[in-house]
């Protein structure tokens, strides 16, 4: 440990170094790189000066650079006493760089500040440069200030501080700014050259740190387990010692112990570490056991409670009823292959795929791939049962539907004629047996079809639900087995069963009862459910002038057991 604490303290030591050289190598790079620019422009500005007026040098030093109608805007005073404005002499000048985006309002203040006695020039400087603190490219410009007096100057300069420019020195004569180009010139080039050691430096770090990232970051997790957990840790009244609480499995005891010797080895110490068990009266935590298939569905089941320590896990059963559950309702083949061919796409790249890190959403969907893979694979077989594939039927086996009526075959083909129906008495007896698997393509053209199918989704999804439910009442009658509270079993779990067969459960039997009792020749009487089980507990009749569909019960003693469910369903859910 020792030794890789001074090989990461050089490593440190080194690259920040090397960052902090290219950081001032890049910040003397725009440095120059900016002063070459203003030498270059601030020429050109002169040369015009020089052409506009071709006279000595001491008279253009004389030309006054103040307008007369910016000084009689910017100065009541001036207007008002009517001061001449004469030709002014000692005229000096400034120049720099400033972010474009600040130079307009940069150009007012000077302005305003200065009351118009200035003559300020700006060139945009073509390329973007790169701001050694941030890295961001930046769209600078280079202006030029000229000036008369030490007053005007030292406000110049503040307003320049204030907004942040650089500022250069720029000599006035032709020769000696050019004298300057030239070492600016052949210090970029210098630059350069360093810069791109240092560069080619900074990369062999990086390059031999990055061979071993993935293995100090393994360390790093470990050394962190570790001081998290000994932070737990007690230190002993003898302080020589730490001691600590914890609960483990009896199963993980022997791995428990043998790491320990282990680690004695290691550590090559003369004091082995000590693993006693203790008796206490505290109710142990829950430990669900699981792996990558198992987890997500033990999240789904966490997410409503944990079960206490002891009781019965319903997660095994879980991975199969809620995927089966959702595929009875989603019910469509071909989107189910969708869901399937992308729950195997994440479990073939899962190993690339867990170290992603796409936010909050994409972790949930990969956490939960085998949930997708296994909702894929139960909706591709509802979907075959309901003969659905994006919402079109298969014809894999041929209908087996024939129609009864030979005046509707013409050449071998249907005949469709809307002023005709079928006649539900007259039933069709084919010679065939049916449909061997799933719905018979020919619903696909039948008016009917989503009413008839919807219908059948609909109950069956009810059906399997209250099977669902009934099963997780079951399972409770192990756990009062386990812990031996029988009296639940009398004041609990019976009033739960016969509360939920009283009414969701003769609620199934009147579906089954519904499908067995009514056909196409009694289909007008078909009560419906819904209506029924509103009418059981309102304790309400059918009277003569109903419709049948009202009046007659779809059996003989209905009345009198739906009395006796429902008393009993009350009675039970009061003593609850």
């Amino acid at each position: 440990t020792y030794m890789n604490s001074q090989k990461f303290q050089k490593i440190e030591t080194d690259l920040i170094g090397v960052i902090n050289t290219s950081a001032d190598l890049k910040r003397n790079y725009l440095e120059f790189t900016e002063l070459r620019n203003i030498l270059k422009k601030t020429g050109q500005f002169f040369e015009e000066a020089q052409e506009a007026d071709s006279t000595t040098r001491k008279e253009i030093r004389r030309v006054s650079v103040v307008d007369p109608r910016l000084m009689r805007r910017f100065s009541s005073v001036n207007q008002e006493i009517n001061i001449p404005l004469d030709p002014v002499t000692d005229i000096n000048f400034i120049a720099g760089t400033i972010l474009r985006q600040k130079f307009h309002s940069f150009e007012q203040m000077l302005w305003r500040v200065c009351r118009g006695n200035i003559f300020l020039r700006q060139v945009d400087i073509d390329e973007r440069l790169e701001d050694p603190k941030t890295g961001e490219m930046q769209a600078k410009c280079i202006f030029i200030i000229v000036f008369q007096g030490d007053q005007l100057k030292n406000k110049c300069k503040k307003i320049c501080e204030g907004y942040h420019t650089t500022l250069y020195p720029c000599p006035e004569m032709p020769g000696e700014r050019a004298e300057m180009l030239r070492g600016v010139n052949n210090r970029l080039e210098e630059l350069q050259i360093v810069m791109k050691g240092t560069e080619d430096h900074r990369t062999r770090i990086l390059v031999a740190v990055a061979k071993n990232l993935l293995e100090w970051k393994v360390m790093i997790r470990k050394m962190k387990s570790i001081y998290e957990t000994m932070n737990m840790f007690n230190i002993d009244v003898t302080s020589k010692c730490l001691v600590a609480e914890c609960w483990c499995p009896d199963i993980f005891i022997p791995k428990i112990q043998e790491a320990l010797i282990q680690g004695q080895r290691t550590s090559q110490t003369a004091v082995p570490s000590v693993l006693t068990r203790i008796d206490t009266t505290q109710t142990p935590p829950t430990l669900n056991i699981t792996n990558k298939f198992t987890r997500g569905f033990q999240a789904i089941v966490d997410a409503y409670g944990v079960s206490n320590y002891g009781e019965v896990n319903p997660m095994p059963y879980t991975c199969v009823t809620f995927p089966f559950i959702f595929s009875v309702m989603f019910g469509d083949a071909g989107h189910g292959l969708i869901m399937t061919l992308f729950g195997l796409w994440m479990i073939w790249k899962e190993r690339s795929l867990s170290r992603k890190n796409w936010g909050e959403i994409w972790d949930m969907f990969f956490m939960g791939r085998y949930i997708i893979i296994m909702m894929g694979l139960f909706s591709i077989y509802a979907g075959f049962i309901y003969n659905d594939v994006f919402s079109k039927s298969m014809n894999l086996f041929g209908s087996q539907w024939k129609t009864p009526e030979p005046r509707l075959l013409e050449n071998g083909s249907y005949r469709f004629d809307p002023d005709m129906t079928l006649d539900p008495q007259n039933e069709t007896k084919p010679d065939t047996l049916p449909y061997p698997f799933g719905m018979d393509p020919i619903w696909q053209l039948a008016t009917n079809k989503i009413i008839f199918l919807n219908t059948y989704k609909m109950k069956t999804s009810v059906v399997l639900g209250v099977i669902q439910m009934i099963f997780g009442v079951m399972l409770s009658i192990v756990n009062h087995f386990h812990f031996k509270h029988y009296v639940n079993i009398l004041c609990e779990f019976i009033p739960q069963v016969i509360f939920l067969m009283a009414i969701f459960g003769y609620m199934d039997f009147m579906i089954f009862w519904k499908w067995f009792a009514y056909d196409s020749s009694n289909s007008n009487c078909a009560p419906s459910i819904l209506i029924t089980l509103i009418n059981m507990f309102l304790f309400k009749k059918g009277t003569s002038a109903d419709p049948c569909y009202l009046r007659d019960p779809m059996y003989g003693p209905q009345e009198l057991i739906q009395t006796i469910l429902l008393v009993l369903a009350v009675y039970k859910e009061y003593i609850h």
